[in-house]
C-alpha cells in the first residue's frame, strides 16, 4: 500500500525542499522511491535523513507541485525540518539504497516520531486534490487528454465537498495544466 504524504530534506547546505511522495512502509521502515534526478534524492543521499509529514492541508501537496508558496517549517532532529504545521513528522534516517536507473529504493528508519494534532478525516475535495497532484506531477509522461479527463471527473467532488484551502489547491493545479497546454500549443504552432 503506498501512502500519500510530504517529504521534507536539506540539501548539504541546509536549503529545505518540501516534496509530496507515495511511500510504503514495510517492516516497520519506510520506503521511498524518488525519481532520477530528484532534489529529494540527492538531499538525502548526501545527509542520510529525510522527515515524513503527515498532514490534512492539502495545499501543501498542490503547492509543491504548482510551484506556489512554501510552507513554514520547524527545525527537528539530524539537521532536517518538517512543516510547522503537520500533524504528525517521522525523522528517517537512510539505511539502504537498492539502485535503480529510474527510481532507487530508499529503505529509512524512524529515528524519531512526534503528534501535533489529530487527524480529522479527509473529505473527497481533498482526496481530489491530492489526485489531481499526481497527475500534475506526470504532465510530462500522460497524455495532456487523460489528464483533463480525470480533471473533469475529480471536479464532482470539488463542487460538492470543497472547503477554502482545497478550492485554493484546486485552481493552482488548474492553473498548472493549462499553463503545460498553453506551452504545447505555442510550440506547436512554432
Amino acid at each position: 500500500m503506498i501512502y500519500e504524504t510530504i517529504v521534507t530534506t536539506c540539501s548539504k547546505q541546509g536549503e529545505p525542499h518540501i516534496a509530496p511522495f507515495g511511500v510504503q512502509w514495510f517492516d516497520g521502515k519506510v520506503i521511498i522511491s524518488p525519481y532520477k534526478p530528484s532534489a529529494t534524492l540527492q538531499n538525502i543521499l548526501e545527509t542520510g535523513h529525510a522527515v515524513l509529514n503527515l498532514t490534512d492541508d492539502v495545499r501543501v501537496f498542490a503547492a509543491a507541485i504548482a510551484k506556489k508558496t512554501q510552507f513554514a517549517t520547524l527545525s527537528v532532529a539530524a539537521g532536517c525540518v518538517r512543516l510547522q504545521d503537520c500533524l504528525t513528522h517521522h525523522v528517517l534516517k537512510l539505511d539502504q539504497v537498492e539502485e535503480d536507473d529510474i527510481r532507487p529504493r530508499l529503505s529509512m528508519t524512524v529515528l524519531e516520531s512526534a503528534l501535533h494534532g489529530p487527524f480529522m478525516g479527509f473529505n473527497r475535495a481533498q482526496a481530489a486534490v491530492i489526485e489531481l497532484a499526481v497527475l500534475v506531477s506526470r504532465l510530462h509522461m500522460l497524455p495532456v487528454e487523460k489528464i483533463t479527463q480525470e480533471m473533469q471527473y475529480l471536479q464532482i467532488a470539488i463542487d460538492k465537498t470543497a472547503g477554502e484551502r482545497e478550492l485554493e489547491a484546486w485552481q493552482w493545479l488548474v492553473d498548472s495544466i493549462n499553463n503545460h497546454i498553453a506551452r504545447q500549443s505555442g510550440l506547436e504552432q512554432a
